[in-house]
């Protein structure tokens, strides 16, 4: 089975293309951005420490920086588990908090992403009680 991290590392197939049909606030026809789990990695670790950003605004400004209209609701949580589990991969292998994914700032208590990671909410809610972010 493959790790958290190789998940991360593994190219996918993403780019901008039409949305396939209407689901949740993405309409049928839209340029929709499929990102892959390192871009996501890649612009959460762009946010600055003290700075929360949820799912819903992560996922227009991922569209708006690849040129599309929407970012794919389904991908983007995949993508956020990913990045979080290979996160805490790394610090379970010694790495510092500061060269992790600084994923506490997207995900809190009430992201239905966080009730799945393996570690569970209370360490996503210490780091952001920690940067001073909402509980």
């Amino acid at each position: 089975m493959k790790s958290w991290n190789d998940r991360l590392s593994t190219p996918g197939i993403n780019g901008v293309r039409p949305t396939p049909r209407t689901m949740a606030d993405v309409v049928e026809g839209q340029p929709m951005l499929v990102p892959t789990a390192r871009q996501v990695d890649d612009f959460i670790r762009s946010i600055p420490e003290g700075v929360e950003m949820d799912v819903r605004a992560l996922r227009t400004a991922l569209a708006i920086e690849h040129g599309a209209e929407v970012t794919c609701p389904v991908t983007i949580g995949y993508h956020l588990r990913t990045v979080a589990e290979a996160a805490n991969e790394d610090l379970q292998r010694g790495m510092t908090l500061s060269d992790v994914a600084p994923f506490w700032r997207v995900l809190d208590a009430k992201t239905p992403t966080t009730k799945k990671l393996s570690f569970g909410a209370e360490f996503v809610a210490a780091q952001g009680k920690r940067e001073g972010l909402k509980p």
